[in-house]
């Protein structure tokens, strides 16, 4: 489904992504781990065109989406792409169920009710339809978090991407936002998340992705890559979350 060939990124001529190139195929889920400031979340927001690559082919079922656009097209091709952020970004002065219709009412001109009943059905499938009338002050970061990807899947798109969706939460919150995410990459949604959480990468994505000074050092299937990784850099990294020490 997605096709990434040659993604490179630089801000004030500092390279930040240098020649990555994956794929993720329809239905499967991906994890993107390593060390803060190595191109992770610049990467997502190529693909969602929050930033603009400076080189590189990324193709969304066969079509380029690389290439510089403005306007309806700009919006037509982020809507291939759910984004989750670290933080929320909901608006605070709306209810959980406004912020998840407002995308579909504005962006693709979804009639009001149904806008409304099919944001009821995103929430419902974020265990958060019991607080559909709750503005974002009176959530938990982590109902916060799951009313953000109730309003992500509302845009009924191709794929997700969850940029560290649990960075910002507080410790005994997290579990509720992993099992959501775990729930809809099981039920088939292709997801490409950035994180943290290794555990998670181990047990739910089909294929990890580990990054490091803005290249791809290496990549294969989850378990293989965490319990076995095969390069050094790898290992330093992950010996951290398993508690190891070097040598």
């Amino acid at each position: 489904m997605l096709n990434v060939q040659g993604l490179h990124k630089a801000f004030a001529g500092r390279s930040v992504l240098t020649d990555v190139s994956f794929q993720v195929a329809e239905g499967e889920t991906v994890a993107v781990i390593g060390p803060s400031g190595s191109g992770k979340t610049t990467m997502l927001r190529c693909l969602n065109h929050l930033e603009q690559p400076d080189g590189g082919h990324i193709t969304l079922d066969g079509v380029d989406i690389a290439a510089s656009v403005g306007g309806s097209e700009l919006a037509r091709r982020r809507r291939g792409f759910g984004f989750v952020f670290q933080r929320f970004n909901l608006f605070a002065h709306l209810t959980a169920l406004d912020n998840v219709a407002l995308g579909p009412r504005l962006a693709i001109g979804t009639p009001r009710k149904q806008a409304y009943a099919e944001a009821m059905a995103r929430l419902e499938q974020v265990s958060m339809a019991a607080h559909a009338h709750k503005r974002p002050s009176q959530l938990s970061g982590g109902q916060q978090q799951r009313v953000a990807i109730a309003r992500a899947l509302a845009m009924q798109p191709r794929m997700i991407l969850y940029d560290e969706p649990t960075s910002a939460l507080d410790p005994e919150l997290v579990a509720e936002v992993l099992d959501v995410m775990g729930q809809l990459a099981r039920g088939g949604m292709t997801t490409l998340v950035v994180t943290h959480e290794i555990a998670f990468a181990r047990q739910v994505a089909d294929r990890v992705i580990f990054m490091a000074d803005g290249k791809i050092v290496e990549s294969g299937p989850a378990r293989a890559v965490i319990d076995t990784p095969a390069e050094e850099q790898t290992r330093r990294f992950l010996a951290h979350f398993h508690g190891q020490r070097d040598g």
